[in-house]
């Protein structure tokens, strides 16, 4: 892959990537369940090992467990194995994370132990979320899930091909300074026609529904890259990882993502009809 252009190893990247997502998504809700715990443990791990390069020491191992368990009672809860009352076992495990950091000899103890549950909140949150949405009345509907994504994708795609085509003018330069107003409103046309096209097949939510998502990734999605590269930013790094070629880490993937999904699982529950999803 190392002689592949940066372009090229994106497109195998990303076919790869979306044949394995669309594949965990459908085959059963175990695996859907599997694939975003498996996607929220790598994103997690590579959140707090930024921010230990920061010269912080979050509980990574105790936070990503956290993480675990929120995504699995999310999961077990929807499904109804669990009562929704499990949910609270969640609030003990994250107490303990002060009992913990008692127990260290550390400058910055609070500093370490909000870094910790900030990787639960910003990273194992969102994913957790996905669950509410795919699964309901003990039925298995991933395809708003898949179409959030789609739509993301089509997002990035399209701010990429215009921004690198047409960007001239600076989106937000101090932060990110490759970001272009071109490049935003390319994505937001490419987002819309996503979304219009998905109306048409993913009739479990109507037009309107799919265009009120389409905007809130738009607006999200792009703060969630400008949030991730300001925190990259802050510890001097250009990507969160290389494990993904072409794409950077977990973080570079999916923070447009992460920030996304609390917003459009709170529209869709106010908005939307349960029934549907």
């Amino acid at each position: 892959m190392q002689n592949l252009s940066n372009l090229t190893q994106r497109i195998i990247t990303a076919v790869i990537g979306v044949f394995i997502i669309i594949t965990g998504i459908f085959y059963n809700e175990w695996t859907f369940w599997a694939l975003f715990c498996t996607i929220g443990i790598l994103t997690q791990l590579e959140f707090y090992k930024l921010v230990k390069l920061d010269e912080n020491l979050p509980l990574r191992t105790y936070g990503t467990l956290c993480g675990i368990v929120l995504n699995t009672l999310f999961f077990l809860t929807q499904k109804n194995i669990l009562p929704a009352t499990s949910l609270y076992i969640f609030l003990p495990l994250v107490s303990i994370i002060f009992f913990i950091k008692l127990y260290k000899k550390e400058e910055k103890p609070f500093t370490n132990i909000a870094y910790t549950i900030l990787g639960i909140i910003y990273v194992a949150l969102p994913f957790a979320l996905l669950h509410t949405i795919a699964i309901g009345n003990e039925v298995f509907k991933p395809k708003i899930v898949l179409g959030c994504l789609i739509i993301l994708w089509a997002s990035d795609s399209g701010a990429y091909i215009t921004g690198r085509t047409f960007g001239k003018r600076k989106l937000f330069e101090r932060i990110s300074p490759k970001k272009t107003w071109e490049g935003f409103i390319g994505g937001a046309i490419f987002a819309i026609i996503a979304a219009l096209i998905e109306a048409r097949w993913f009739t479990q939510l109507p037009i309107w529904q799919w265009i009120v998502i389409a905007i809130i990734i738009i607006i999200t999605g792009t703060y969630g890259d400008l949030v991730e590269s300001q925190f990259k930013r802050s510890i001097a790094i250009k990507d969160s990882g290389s494990i993904i070629p072409g794409h950077g880490g977990f973080l570079d993937r999916f923070d447009g993502l992460l920030l996304s999904i609390p917003f459009i699982v709170a529209f869709l529950k106010l908005f939307g009809n349960e029934s549907n999803f």
